[in-house]
C-alpha cells in the first residue's frame, strides 16, 4: 500500500508574544497586562498546526532557530527546495514572501508534475496576504490562490466578490481564487465563472482572532486535498476559522471536526 501523501507548507515560523488586556489600548496610554503567553506563529507554521489537528499528514519547510528567540532567519531559497523529495507530497502551499525564489520553487514542481499523470500531480497553492508589489508575480503560479482582505483592499476592492472578479484575470487558466472577508465570510471563483460564497460562523464570544486567516486557508486546503467541492471547502474553512476565534491558540480545534 502506498504511503499517504502529505501537505507541505513553505514559509514563516516565528515567535508570537501575546499580551492580554481588558480593552483595546488607546494611543499613548499604558495598560496593565492581564496575562501573557508565547506561542509558535507564522502563517505557514500556523497552517501546518491546523492541518495536523484536522488529521492531515503534513510537513513544514522554513528557517528554524536553535534557541527560543532569533533574528534575521533567512527565507527558504530555490536551492534549499531542490533538496526536497517531492514524491512525498500531494499538495504544497506557499506563504508569499520572497517571491522571486518561490516562483523558481514552483517551477521545480511544474517540472516534476510534467512527468506524472494528472491524478498523481502535486497541487500548488499560494497565499498573497501582504500588499507587496513583488508578490504579484505569484498570481499565475497557483492552482489555488488565496488573497487576503487587506491585499484586495489595496487594489481598491470593497468586497470579496469584487476582488475575485477584478483579480481573476491574473491567475492561470483553470485556477481557483479565494478571498476571505472576516465577518462577511468568504468567496471563491473557479474556472466555471461562478462565485461561491460561505457566510461566517462567529463564535458566541470572540476571544482570539490571531491566525484565523491561516486556519481558514488550511481548512480549505484540507477539504480540497481530500476531494471536497469548492463550496464544501469554503464552508468548512469558515466554520473552522470561526471556531478558532472562540478560544486562545489552536488546541480547541482538535476533535471538533470530522474528516471530509
Amino acid at each position: 500500500m502506498e504511503e499517504q501523501k502529505k501537505i507541505l507548507c513553505v514559509g514563516l515560523v516565528c515567535l508570537d508574544i501575546i499580551n492580554v488586556v481588558d480593552k483595546y489600548p488607546e494611543e499613548d496610554t499604558d495598560s496593565r497586562c492581564l496575562s501573557q503567553r508565547w506561542q509558535r506563529g507564522g502563517n505557514a507554521s500556523n497552517s501546518c498546526t491546523v492541518l495536523s489537528l484536522l488529521g492531515a499528514p503534513c510537513a513544514f519547510m522554513g528557517s528554524l532557530s536553535a534557541g527560543p528567540v532569533a533574528e534575521n532567519l533567512p527565507d527558504v531559497t530555490a536551492e534549499d527546495f531542490s533538496k526536497v523529495d517531492l514524491h512525498q507530497f500531494k499538495w504544497i502551499h506557499w506563504e508569499g514572501r520572497n517571491a522571486d525564489e518561490q516562483v523558481k520553487m514552483i517551477q521545480q514542481v511544474v517540472t516534476y508534475n510534467s512527468t506524472l499523470p494528472q491524478q498523481r500531480r502535486i497541487t500548488v497553492s499560494v497565499e498573497l496576504e501582504k500588499a507587496r508589489d513583488a508578490l504579484y508575480q505569484l498570481f499565475p503560479h497557483g492552482d489555488v490562490v488565496f488573497v487576503s482582505k487587506d491585499f484586495a483592499r489595496h487594489f481598491g476592492f470593497l468586497s470579496a466578490e469584487a476582488a475575485l472578479k477584478g483579480l481573476y484575470s491574473r491567475v492561470k487558466k483553470g485556477a481557483v481564487l479565494v478571498c476571505a472577508w472576516g465577518e462577511k465570510g468568504a468567496d471563491a471563483l473557479g474556472p466555471d465563472g461562478l462565485v461561491v460564497h460561505s457566510d461566517a460562523f462567529p463564535p458566541e464570544t470572540l476571544v482570539d482572532t490571531l491566525g484565523a486567516g491561516d486556519t481558514f486557508n488550511s481548512a480549505v486546503i484540507y477539504t480540497l486535498s481530500n476531494g471536497g467541492s469548492l463550496q464544501d471547502a469554503l464552508t468548512f474553512g469558515c466554520r473552522v476559522a470561526g471556531k478558532k476565534c472562540g478560544f486562545h491558540g489552536y488546541d480547541g480545534i482538535a476533535g471538533q471536526f470530522t474528516a471530509v
